[in-house]
């Protein structure tokens, strides 16, 4: 138990996804994809679930155990028969009473079994419905919640066993673990609040220094390890720009490994913004190539340009695409902003060689040379390391908390060393616990729950 003590089970929490749905309603989904399959599942949560399942069925089934039969109409006919799995609460998914319908994956008869359990009570789930009850009632963290998305949308196989990691509550362990060391600090603080004429001795207890080297040593490790799950969860977001026959369609292909891209010598070629997803070592690379960048009285060219800046300025990372054998124009390089980050790519060093003292990297997109850098590059851009054994599933907003967090820390440690108000210092380190609270979701809002839970799939 955290000091902002436990989440009250079944307690509604407003959604803005939800409009008056209250989490005392049963709800009802098919936790299967839509289209046809050898097995659709309809899943039922809620204090109604035991009346349905004695409608459907004609009796309960024996809890956790997988029971054949069939599945009733309101006046008896059989919608559909298989097997019926009966989860009593609250030893459950969701904490709830629990069941589940599987049976033959047609897209009708998913809809005939989800219309029967409305037609009994129950109500169409919202999506993420089901993980969020799970949340509310202390079956899952809120970071374990998210690994569920984060491993039914899993790009690669590295990306799907950091999201198992995650999802077994291995990041939740680290975090809940350095809340507990800045709490442990923060109270010897506090203590030492009570006794104002042995600051001195306080600052010059060993233990003290020993706590600080661990608290800052353990930032430093679930950070650099949130990055590596942040970029297996999310992605590079890379732009490749530059000027016209710059060879930024021949790069897109030659890092893609397949022509997505038209090539030809004609300037203005690429005129709108062509996507491709890639993988590095198991980062997934969100590609994006666009129009050339130049000064066009062309109404589509201009279009493309407009367009291709406006990705840029979404982008994690640019790839400014040079010609070696052209060279940059006066004033071009210099030019490039440093939000987004820009890494200047020299193609085409196959015809000539990157210009001395230059910045940037030396590929050539025709030959493959320097492309195993250049991907290289872009995982050290992700924050991306291979990912061993201990690398877990994270979020964008993991990584905004632990930096607060750590920001929070590093200002107590400096009023520490100026002895400044033991109080200001406890007070810093307060809300760097509360803002690791954030991440679990000891401490989150309604707005939080409902942006994150909106994103799941309906079923889940």
């Amino acid at each position: 138990m955290s000091e902002y003590g436990p989440r009250t089970p079944q307690q509604p929490v407003p959604n803005p996804a939800s409009g008056a749905a209250s989490v005392a309603d049963t709800i009802v989904a098919a936790a299967t994809p839509p289209g046809r399959g050898g097995i659709g599942i309809v899943r039922i949560s809620g204090s109604g679930a035991r009346a349905i399942a004695k409608a459907v069925l004609g009796r309960l089934p024996r809890a956790r155990h997988a029971t054949c039969g069939e599945f009733r109409s309101a006046h008896g006919a059989a919608i559909d028969s298989g097997l019926a799995l009966w989860f009593p609460a609250p030893h459950s998914f969701t904490g709830e009473d629990v069941l589940e319908l599987h049976g033959h994956g047609g897209p009708v008869v998913m809809d005939l079994l989800v219309a029967r359990a409305v037609e009994l009570g129950a109500r169409p789930a919202r999506p993420g419905e089901f993980s969020e009850r799970a949340f509310l009632n202390d079956r899952l963290d809120l970071a374990q919640a998210e690994a569920i998305a984060d491993l039914i949308e899993a790009g690669s196989a590295e990306a799907a066993r950091a999201a198992a990691r995650s999802l077994a509550g291995e990041f939740s362990r680290e975090v809940q673990a350095l809340a507990t060391a800045v709490l442990e600090l923060r109270t010897w603080v506090e203590a030492a609040i009570d006794f104002p004429d042995e600051d001195v001795e306080f600052l010059a207890n060993p233990e003290v220094a020993t706590r600080l080297a661990d608290v800052t040593a353990r930032f430093g490790r679930i950070r650099a390890a949130a990055a590596t799950g942040r970029a297996l969860t999310e992605g590079l977001a890379v732009v490749i720009a530059g000027r016209p026959n710059a060879g930024k369609s021949s790069l897109l292909n030659a890092l893609a490994g397949h022509p997505a891209a038209i090539v030809t010598d004609i300037p203005g070629t690429t005129r709108d913004v062509l996507r491709e997803r890639i993988s590095v070592d198991g980062l997934p690379i969100h590609v994006a190539d666009t129009a050339g960048l130049r000064e066009s009285k062309d109404v589509i060219e201009e279009e493309g340009v407009r367009r291709a800046q406006a990705e840029i300025a979404g982008a994690d990372l640019v790839l400014y695409v040079v010609d070696a054998a052209a060279g940059a124009a006066p004033g071009e390089l210099e030019s490039l902003a440093d939000d987004p980050p820009a890494l200047v790519v020299w193609n085409k060093t196959d015809l000539a060689p990157m210009p001395a003292g230059a910045r940037g990297i030396a590929i050539s997109a025709l030959t493959g040379a320097g492309l195993e850098a250049l991907r290289e590059r872009l995982k050290s851009a992700a924050g991306y390391r291979e990912a061993g054994a201990g690398a877990y599933s994270a979020r964008r907003r993991h990584l905004d908390a632990l930096g607060r967090a750590q920001s929070l820390f590093e200002l107590a440690q400096a009023r520490l060393a100026q002895r400044a108000s033991f109080e200001l210092v406890a007070e810093d380190l307060r809300q760097a616990h509360r803002a690791l609270g954030e991440i679990t979701g000891e401490v989150t809002s309604d707005e939080l729950l409902g942006a994150i839970f909106a994103g799941f799939c309906i079923g889940k």
